[in-house]
């Protein structure tokens, strides 16, 4: 009879968790070999009739000479390893030496086992159901330079990420660095699931995320889940959606308009700079980037801490005023919010009065416009996406006193007193602003920062991977 070897994963460390197979294979075998505290912790399940070999930490390579040894006698041989033996486990060495020919009448199988990854995600929800990668950070079979390109390739292609050997006694910085590396890519807010001892009586689960998780509180008895672009927390669950929410429904329950912009969210969420702006502030910049396909946005939209926010709470309360510079700002405005919550959009461009205050002031009809509207609606929204003037105007009340408005939205574009105009309304005093830095701007990108606001409850749903 031919000696076999059986390599066994036992799972993550519960009984329960632990496959049929590799309890009967335990059972059957002639022998069994081991890391010491696997050994252990297996013990009530060896027969007394099966001989044990076990071997500390490092010896891998020593045990399974010893597994192909007693194969080599002919006898039935079970090698087991945590989780499963498949992943950093005995799997692929015992397959290494077979291959080798050295043991050429020794047949060899793998049994399947659940591993810590897998165990550690079922605790947390359901964090793995998109592509995903696992990554060890031991470097003492992987030179670091090679762990390190892996790292950067998985945070660059927003893999979910889960991180096995994160840290041990004396190899205490590596996991500083992968957050390091990962932040680069990511954004500080993106979940983070940590789940130490899976499955066993003390085990302990904690959700934070990539920017606030502690490094130096994680063990070698710990598996790390990092989130990608679209993972989010419910409640005590971390979700990484599929995308069943993104398609068209077959039944036409999901628009088709609304399923597009959904997924077209999704995909600047990914393609987005981790730049660690509050959740509402982003929430802005992804509708100017959606409304523009133009990622530099990012870089030019600047806005007074919780602006976004408190218009949405301002706006959403009903009756509140919107002041445009243009009509074409007012066309971009979501109709169906502003009629949901009684808000009244505004243009005076062409009210009689403005050209008889342009013609006797000696200003801009824009400028006239935004005059006229501060003395009726002074505590309206005003948002200005076409002239420099009209935002020249507000800046000047602003910066005389006496004016309070909800606040004020700067993203005229052109060349000229465009750039000027903006750096007036951001040195103009307390009031809430949003504008687009430099030349670029327009009716649209003005109106898509108020659709924002608007919409600030809607980004979970929307955007998952926007946390507000």
């Amino acid at each position: 009879m031919n000696g076999r070897i059986t390599v066994a994963g036992l799972g993550p460390g519960s009984d329960s968790m632990m496959t049929p197979q590799v309890l009967e294979a335990i059972r059957a075998a002639d022998a069994l070999v081991g890391y010491t505290g696997y050994m252990k912790s297996i013990a009530h399940l060896i027969p007394d009739s099966v001989q044990t070999l076990a071997t500390g930490m490092t010896g891998e390579m020593q045990r399974a000479e010893q597994a192909f040894a007693l194969a080599a006698e002919g006898r039935q041989v079970v090698v087991v390893s945590s989780g499963d033996a498949g992943i950093y486990g005995m799997a692929p060495l015992i397959a290494e030496l077979h291959a080798s020919g050295r043991w050429p009448d020794v047949e060899i199988e793998v049994l399947a086992g659940i591993s810590a990854f897998q165990a550690a995600a079922a605790r947390l929800g359901a964090p793995v159901s998109h592509d995903f990668c696992a990554i060890s950070l031991s470097d003492l079979m992987t030179p670091w330079e090679v762990i390190e390109k892996r790292i950067e390739a998985a945070a660059t292609a927003d893999f979910v990420t889960a991180l096995y050997n994160p840290r041990s006694r004396d190899r205490y910085w590596q996991l500083h660095r992968f957050r390091e590396l990962f932040l680069r890519h990511r954004s500080p807010s993106t979940p983070v699931g940590i789940v130490r001892n899976v499955s066993r009586s003390d085990e302990s689960v904690a959700l934070t995320t990539l920017g606030e998780f502690d490094p130096d509180s994680l063990d070698m008895f710990t598996v790390m889940l990092v989130g990608n672009a679209s993972t989010f927390f419910s409640g005590e669950r971390m979700i990484t959606p599929r995308g069943y929410f993104s398609r068209d429904a077959e039944d036409g329950s999901t628009p088709v308009g609304q399923s597009i912009m959904s997924g077209s969210f999704r995909a600047i969420a990914g393609l987005m700079k981790p730049d660690g702006r509050p959740a509402d502030e982003r929430w802005a910049v992804m509708h100017a980037i959606h409304t523009t396909a133009d990622f530099e946005m990012q870089e030019l939209f600047h806005a007074s801490p919780g602006a976004i926010r408190r218009w949405h709470e301002a706006l959403t309360a009903g009756g509140a005023t919107i002041v445009t510079d243009v009509t074409m700002v007012q066309s971009g405005l979501r109709k169906a919010a502003l009629e949901r919550y009684g808000v009244t959009a505004r243009c005076y461009l062409h009210d009689p009065r403005v050209a008889e205050l342009a013609k006797s002031e000696g200003i801009t009809r824009s400028q006239a416009g935004m005059r006229l509207a501060a003395r009726e609606h002074p505590d309206a929204l005003f948002v200005v996406g076409n002239a420099p003037t009209a935002l020249f105007e507000l800046a000047s009340l602003l910066h005389r006193g006496g004016f309070a408005p909800m606040g004020v939205i700067g993203a005229p574009v052109g060349f000229v007193n465009v750039v000027e105009s903006k750096h007036r309304l951001k040195a103009a005093g307390a009031t809430p602003i949003a504008v687009i830095e430099g030349r670029k701007g327009g009716s649209a990108i003005a109106a898509t920062i108020v659709n924002a606001a608007f919409s600030l409850d809607e980004a979970e749903a929307m955007n998952p991977g926007c946390h507000v």
